[in-house]
């Protein structure tokens, strides 16, 4: 028979866990509609990661970030790690920025940022991202997975001008079309589109769409309220999230306009729920890149509280979101610049709270 000190023992280390991810920051458990949260992985060959993105490919999640010794830095990569069974794959590296190898057998290269995941409902499983110096003089690439993110095809370049999506996924339109949110901080922080009607292989651009001296923006998010109504957030250099919306399925946009919801100049994500809903990832803060937030909107204008992914001081920041087949919402985030975070939401199960400039207790 188990004594009651043997008891209280094996009571502490089955919740010892549960104890360190709270003192880590994590969201309380106690929270509406939280299901899980948790590493995608627990050690790496990098010391930091950040800038996540997420997908469903049609063997499962799959998701991808950047790592290396610090962002800029030339030994930066694009790493995966696919959901198998329950729980993800150690991380591997898929791109990196080599250019060429030099006279000496050293290589010159550049670091890598801002990978985008995309399932298209025909197609292999895409994954955009940046190989440049810096965010100004960066260009975009494409490589893409047969096989749900275990192999990927030998990357390519796209065209002059063509970023591919900046930070957020794309959006695909009834006609097969993917649109994306793209942006550029070569002459100012501006925001265009891109659409590609054959998987990435020819595209078109649409803007700018702000003038920078005005309104510094980048990193657009893009929701579909309904019928060729398309509305788009973002990122600001003027403290609170954009909103631009269109009424031609992207092909022009009305005028650039700041939201009520803060941001501290750091990336967002949102999605258009299967219900016409939508929801919104961020940081409603002014300043630092905590708490981190989940909110919900019925029409894309009005916001109200959802739930908080993190709390406590630290960085928790450019998250992704989509939502599966199942109806479970899948977000990843950077977490400290040491790991990447996912966190699965029931959108069903939120308790909404009404929201004016201060987060609710």
């Amino acid at each position: 028979m188990m004594t009651a000190e043997r008891l209280l023992t094996a009571v502490l280390i089955a919740t010892l866990p549960s104890i360190l991810a709270a003192r880590s920051g994590s969201a309380a458990a106690d929270q509406p509609g939280l299901v899980l949260s948790e590493f995608v992985y627990e050690t790496a060959s990098f010391s930091s990661a950040h800038a996540s993105t997420i997908a469903e490919g049609r063997q499962g999640l799959v998701a991808a970030w950047f790592g290396g010794t610090r962002e800029g830095r030339t030994d930066v990569g694009i790493w995966v790690s696919r959901h198998v069974e329950g729980k993800w794959t150690g991380p591997v590296e898929v791109a990196n920025g080599v250019q060429y190898e030099k006279p000496d057998g050293a290589f010159h290269r550049h670091p890598c940022w801002n990978p985008v995941l995309f399932q298209p409902s025909a197609g292999p499983l895409l994954l955009f991202y940046k190989v440049g110096p810096s965010p100004s003089a960066w260009w975009g690439m494409l490589t893409t997975s047969g096989d749900g993110g275990e192999t990927w095809s030998h990357p390519r370049r796209l065209p002059e001008r063509i970023v591919g999506p900046v930070k957020n996924k794309p959006v695909e339109l009834a006609d097969g079309t993917i649109l994306a949110g793209s942006s550029t901080e070569d002459q100012g922080w501006r925001v265009h589109f891109e659409r590609t009607g054959d998987l990435g292989r020819t595209w078109q651009r649409t803007g700018p769409v702000n003038d920078a001296a005005e309104f510094g923006a980048i990193q657009p998010s893009i929701l579909r309220p309904g019928g060729d109504r398309l509305l788009a957030l973002g990122r600001t250099r003027q403290g609170k999230i954009f909103q631009i919306a269109s009424d031609d399925l992207g092909r022009t946009w009305g005028k650039m306009t700041a939201t009520r919801l803060p941001n501290p100049n750091s990336g967002i994500d949102a999605v258009t729920l299967a219900d016409g809903r939508h929801l919104l990832v961020y940081n409603h803060t002014a300043k630092g890149r905590y708490p981190l937030n989940v909110a919900l909107s019925a029409d894309g204008q009005s916001w109200q509280a959802g739930l908080v992914l993190e709390s406590e001081p630290g960085e928790y920041s450019y998250p992704a979101v989509i939502q599966a087949a199942d109806g479970l919402v899948h977000i990843t985030y950077t977490w400290k610049r040491q790991r990447i975070k996912h966190s699965v939401v029931d959108p069903a199960k939120l308790r909404l709270r009404a929201m004016t400039d201060v987060w609710p207790d």
